[in-house]
């Protein structure tokens, strides 16, 4: 039996958003998946960074609008009901994903994935082969590897 790695437990079905699109358009797509945030990758598909509904809040709130943290989510809603003003309209993601992205190789050992995680305070960590994201791997992912270890994870 062969050690699991990353690529054993990676969900593939990882939903991305191109640099160009708007935080509207974002915002949008993330709400409709009921997804919290997505790599953004270029036209070739390379990963260049990642971006979440807080950095949507974030230009919410530059938009002067009240800074609750746990009302976030409700603003990001907000925000797909109404178009940002003019001024917002040309705010792209490329202008508020974060450019650092914490990621784990197709072969990298459960150890390795579960180290990332823990030393970097994440709930998901993006799978990437030769700079292309092909999965992701949750906490709950993990977890269930305790739960059930004799599950066929390939």
């Amino acid at each position: 039996m062969r050690p699991i790695v990353a690529s054993d437990l990676m969900n593939p079905e990882v939903l991305s958003v191109r640099p160009e699109t708007s935080v509207e358009a974002l915002a949008r797509f993330l709400v409709d998946n009921a997804i919290s945030g997505a790599p953004v990758v270029d036209g070739r598909g390379k990963l260049v960074g990642v971006v979440s509904l807080t950095d949507v809040s974030v230009v919410a709130s530059d938009r002067g609008e009240d800074d609750d943290r746990p009302g976030f989510l409700r603003r990001a809603v907000e925000e797909v009901r109404t178009p940002p003003p003019l001024e917002d309209a040309q705010v792209r993601v490329r202008d508020i994903m974060n450019p650092d992205v914490f990621v784990v190789s197709d072969d990298a050992s459960v150890s390795e994935v579960a180290s990332v995680m823990l030393h970097n305070h994440l709930h998901r960590v993006l799978v990437t082969r030769e700079g292309k994201v092909v999965g992701i791997i949750t906490t709950s992912d993990l977890l269930g590897l305790l739960v059930d270890p004799d599950e066929d994870h390939d």
